[in-house]
């Protein structure tokens, strides 16, 4: 589901990338997958975080690994359906995530999974991205090293660790909308 005009995407070109789990929602715990929507929690002010970017005119997309679905533990309509659960909760905050893409593969069988960037070309071909302008948020180094390698701004999300190489180290995705307004400024 678009919410822009094809006249306004050639416009609306910066975009924030959002890997999901440890950024939009509370990772599950180690070696264990959100399996279904009881499983899904937002994050503290991930809601406020994602319509102010909305309202900086951001296009909003999720770039996520879900290897649970090569695994079997959940299908890819079980994951549409907890992204939509996901979406209808944030458009009661006035928010919304304008695209999620979605690498299903288990490690070393794609050119999508990342740190790999095959999310982003797959982006690339739904909407104009001025990677000058947008940015790479996430909490792991999959996800820093592929926004590297497409060339974007990097946040790291972390309440305890510094990623070294990334451009800046957030503690929360709230944080990252005060960080980016300041420096785009």
């Amino acid at each position: 589901m678009f919410l822009f005009t094809e006249a306004e995407l050639s416009i609306l070109s910066k975009v924030i990338f959002l890997d999901r789990d440890g950024v939009i929602n509370k990772k599950a715990c180690e070696h264990d997958y959100i399996k279904q929507w009881k499983d899904f929690f937002f994050l503290p002010n991930v809601e406020k975080a994602i319509k102010e970017f909305n309202e900086l005119g951001y296009i909003v997309l999720i770039v996520t690994n879900q290897r649970g679905i090569a695994k079997r533990l959940l299908t890819r309509e079980t994951l549409d359906e907890i992204h939509q659960n996901m979406q209808d909760h944030l458009q009661l905050f006035g928010a919304h995530i304008d695209k999620i893409y979605v690498c299903p593969h288990d490690l070393d069988e794609c050119d999508c999974r990342k740190p790999k960037i095959g999310l982003f070309l797959e982006a690339e071909k739904d909407f104009s991205i001025d990677k000058n302008q947008s940015w790479m948020i996430g909490d792991s180094s999959s996800d820093m090293i592929a926004g590297q390698n497409y060339k974007l701004k990097t946040i790291y999300i972390s309440d305890h660790d510094i990623y070294e190489t990334a451009d800046y180290n957030c503690r929360n995705l709230y944080d990252t909308v005060n960080l980016i307004r300041r420096i785009t400024k």
